[in-house]
């Protein structure tokens, strides 16, 4: 038996007695030794969670890069070589970055425990006929579960006995209606969504109650499957991770490459051999950017507690830059961009079609006219099951999604139920079944003893069973044309997603328990339909609009109809092809490759078909993120570049499988999560910018003065010194610079950290070597002793990166800027100047090999120091104007 409960199966297609049978169980539930026996055999009923990340393994993850180890290596030659200052100031940088990004993700971590919600830790069954409460873990299969409004479900189960059950199956299925169950067997090809005889593991109920046998526990449930596909999914390295990697590895070659270079010449030439092997080592630790790993820590940081301020939880941090990287964006429908709460928005009476909306805001002023309107939403109330209670001064409500739907829309035209409901008592109700479509409530009016059936349904079977119609306020005849017509009008409401009920009643002149379903449901006055659909947040549309501003591409991927899809999407103003899933699978991958950047709506998709999606869109090189909160979302969302998952209504497996979760649940906050990730970048770029540009000048001038057989210009604990002041502070401050209309640009889809910056970096190192230069030759000149030439050249070069910094800050001119806006800067260009003066001046410079400069050593230093900026920030000012002459044409 156990290989067949755990598969092969197909329970929806056999009768009750035969699912009991075959599980060999009983209506009166298992025996307690049966029950121990088989929770031994099939295991407890839990969701397997593989390769759980402990503190120790995200501390090691830490280290996980090719620029740590590069910087690793640079820290060992600096102990080797005894230059401790610099050891333990790389060491201090590693320890920084590694512990910013531990701390990070522990805490979002814990951050998702708190936000997890067990799927529910206690099960009422039946055993020896007697009923337990137990925990969900030690549910088994054969068990019978006694189920109630509000209980979620915590297996799989046949439903045998059912009493007017609604199950809310959207966190696995995507469907934002309430699933009507039955106990009936269904033909064995009935896809999953539409097995009525079902309930899923981790679903819930909102009406009615229930008895039913459990086949499937733990790892076996829907549930259970969808998440071992999750930990199937490999976790790949963000985009950036993936740069940082490659950028480390060619900055190292051409490193080592240079280095070796200089070290032969020197060789060659005839030079002392240690001298020579010290400068090469000491260019090669000094040429590291080992300040980039730290500024990318530290601008990631900053993005993600940004983020958290607007109620997004970044779970690792590369995953904040990411985000500013994406290209599309594929969201689930039901509680993403919708609210997951179905709301009456259109209203049919009077032989009119109006928005509700509209009606809402004209009630005071014809209020006395529109009695039609007072009966139907007297009929939303009078007809319904749902309840509305008062908790801390705030109206609640409880019971099935179209009932709490109705009774919205009454209340907030100034209809109560409970005020209502004690006007016209109840007398019977022919509850809704799948066969009539209809549901009726029986009431008699205090005021005048009358018996009133209220009925609402399907339109369509509704209609027939109406013989007239009320209209402004009069009860006229029914004829077939006119009936047309109102069909017409179902089907066009119908046709733009919504779902319809019709409203009619009849006054009964019999007594009350003569009254048969027939009486009540015959010859009805039809009032009039409401149109319901799950209607979009109300920041979507601006979020979305934002978004594409952006250059990112919109695709809605649910389980839900084709039509609903389509009515949410043009709502929030997205357009495009749509298709459902018999569609897609009729495509061939190459073919669905082809047609994918056109196809807006993907409608009734399973959780296999949305990861299919994602891979063909990540074929084409699209850095996809992907958003949901149902178990049905998990796998895609962890195939994705980003997962976006919801954290109120999200679902356990969801959360834990994300790279993001948005504390509210805003779909808003995912734009403002892109222009985070878009500033990220960009001041990343920035100090790459500086830190290269700047760097290799030293290797140029080192690299010069062996070939011309010259004194070396610097000492390797110079170079290291500039090293030191240079790549700590002030290259750390441009991180927290701010963006410059990031949402305007395309998205980014550079392959290299050194796409576009190539040239820049070219010419600040030519300019930094020639200010060296200059200075250098001028000493030489001067026959000044090489002690003086060195601080010249050491002075020179720092003094020239500190002015230098500022122009990386921007691509603008910097008076459009504001020069001294970021304060950071600011303060570590001071501080890195007031280093170099306090090295000069004071003892200290006897151990680094440097002699105090004259005010006339000044006067060269500076113009040659200020002379990248003046330069760079020229010819920003020369291409902007050009700029805005093409723009004038």
């Amino acid at each position: 038996m156990e290989k067949e409960v755990e598969g092969g199966i197909a329970w929806h297609a056999l009768s009750c007695d035969a699912v009991i049978k075959e599980l060999k169980s009983n209506k009166k539930g298992l025996g307690n030794k049966e029950a121990k026996l088989r929770l031994e055999r099939f295991g407890k009923n839990e969701i397997k969670r593989k390769g759980r990340i402990r503190p120790l393994l995200i501390l090691l993850s830490q280290f996980n890069s090719f620029f740590i180890f590069l910087l690793v290596i640079a820290a060992g030659i600096s102990a080797l070589l005894n230059h401790w200052i610099d050891f333990y100031v790389i060491m201090a940088i590693v320890i920084v970055n590694a512990s910013i990004g531990f701390f990070q993700n522990y805490k979002a971590e814990n951050s998702i425990r708190e936000l997890r919600k067990m799927l529910v830790p206690k099960a009422k069954i039946l055993r020896n006929n007697v009923f337990y409460e137990i925990h969900a873990s030690e549910v088994v299969p054969g068990d019978i579960l006694i189920l109630q409004e509000g209980d979620k479900i915590v297996a799989d189960a046949r439903l045998i006995e059912v009493q007017g059950l609604q199950v809310n199956e959207a966190i696995l299925t995507g469907e934002s209606v309430a699933a009507v169950k039955f106990t009936k067997k269904m033909q064995i090809d009935v896809p999953l969504v539409d097995r009525e005889n079902i309930v899923y593991s981790g679903t819930s109920i909102v009406l009615g109650s229930a008895k039913a046998v459990v086949f499937s526990t733990g790892m076996n449930t829907e549930f259970g499957k969808i998440a071992f596909m999750v930990q199937k999914v490999k976790q790949e390295k963000t985009p950036l991770q993936k740069r940082i990697d490659s950028f480390a590895k060619k900055v190292g070659l051409f490193i080592i490459f240079i280095s070796v270079l200089i070290g032969l010449i020197g060789f060659f030439l005839g030079m002392d051999k240690f001298d020579v092997l010290l400068t090469s080592i000491s260019l090669a630790v000094a040429a590291v950017p080992e300040g980039l790993p730290a500024v990318i820590t530290i601008c990631l940081a900053i993005a993600v507690q940004r983020m958290f301020k607007q109620k997004s939880l970044i779970r690792t941090l590369p995953s904040a830059e990411t985000l500013g990287r994406v290209t599309v964006i594929c969201s689930d429908k039901t509680g993403t961009i919708t609210s997951e709460k179905m709301t009456v928005t259109d209203l049919f009476y009077d032989n009119k079609l109006i928005e509700l909306e509209k009606v809402k805001r004209e009630k005071d002023k014809e209020r006395d006219k529109e009695k039609s309107l007072e009966i139907l939403f007297k009929t939303n109330c009078l007809c319904n099951n749902a309840r509305i209670e008062e908790i801390d001064d705030k109206k609640i409500f409880f019971g099935d999604p179209t009932e709490k739907a109705l009774l919205r829309a009454a209340l907030d035209y100034g209809f109560d139920k409970r005020e209502l409901t004690a006007e016209e008592l109840r007398i019977k109700e022919f509850a809704f079944s799948s066969s009539r479509k209809l549901m009726s409530i029986i009431r008699r009016r205090q005021q005048d003893g009358k018996i009133i059936s209220y009925v609402k349904g399907a339109p369509d079977v509704l209609i027939e069973r109406c013989s007239k119609e009320i209209v402004f306020g009069k009860i006229q005849q029914l004829t077939q044309a006119r009936k047309k017509e109102i069909i017409h009008v179902y089907e066009e409401m119908a046709s733009s997603g919504l779902r319809v009920l019709g409203f009619a009643f009849k006054e009964l002149n019999m007594k009350a328990s003569k009254i048969k379903q027939k009486d009540a449901e015959q010859n009805l006055v039809f009032i009039g339909f409401e149109g319901m659909m799950d209607p979009p947040r109300p920041e979507v549309r601006g979020a979305i609009k934002a978004a594409e501003n952006a250059g990112i591409v919109i695709k809605i991927i649910t389980g839900d109809s084709l039509l609903t899809a389509k009515a949410v999407a043009n709502k929030i103003g997205l357009m495009g092809e749509a298709i459902n899933v018999d569609e897609l699978e009729r495509m061939s991958d190459s073919e669905l490759k082809s047609r994918i950047d056109d196809i807006t709506i993907f409608a009734r998709i399973s959780p296999e078909h949305k990861l299919r999606i994602i891979n063909i869109l990540k074929e084409k090189k699209e850095i996809v993120a992907v958003t949901g909160d149902g178990v049905n979302d998990a796998p895609a969302l962890k195939a994705a570049d980003i997962g976006i998952a919801m954290g109120i209504r999200g679902s356990d497996v969801a959360r834990e499988t994300s790279n993001i979760i948005l504390i509210d649940d805003n779909f808003a906050s995912i734009v403002k999560g892109v222009k985070e990730g878009r500033i990220v970048y960009d001041n990343i770029k920035k100090s790459t910018k500086f830190l290269l540009g700047v760097n290799f000048s030293e290797l140029m001038i080192v690299l010069y003065s062996i070939i011309m057989r010259l004194p070396l210009p610097l000492l390797p604990l110079q170079i290291l010194w500039t090293n030191l002041v240079t790549d700590s502070l002030p290259a750390l401050a441009l991180s927290v610079e701010k963006g410059e209309s990031v949402l305007n640009k395309k998205p980014i889809k550079e392959k290299s950290m050194l796409q576009g910056i190539t040239l820049f970096l070219v010419f600040a190192a030519l300019l930094a070597f020639i200010a060296e230069l200059v200075i250098f030759h001028l000493g030489l000149q001067s026959a000044y002793n090489i002690e003086k030439i060195r601080t010249l050249v050491l002075t020179t070069g720092i003094i020239f990166e500190m002015f230098f910094i500022f122009t990386c800050r921007s691509n603008k001119p910097l008076h459009k800027i504001g020069i001294f806006s970021n304060k950071y800067l600011t303060g570590a260009v001071i501080i890195a100047i007031m280093l170099q003066i306090i090295l000069i001046y004071s003892p200290l410079g006897t151990l680094f090999g440097v002699v105090p400069l004259t005010i006339r050593d000044w006067m060269i230093v500076i113009p040659l120091a200020v002379s990248g900026i003046i330069i760079f920030e020229v010819v920003k000012i020369i291409k902007e104007k050009r700029l805005n002459k093409l723009r004038k044409r």
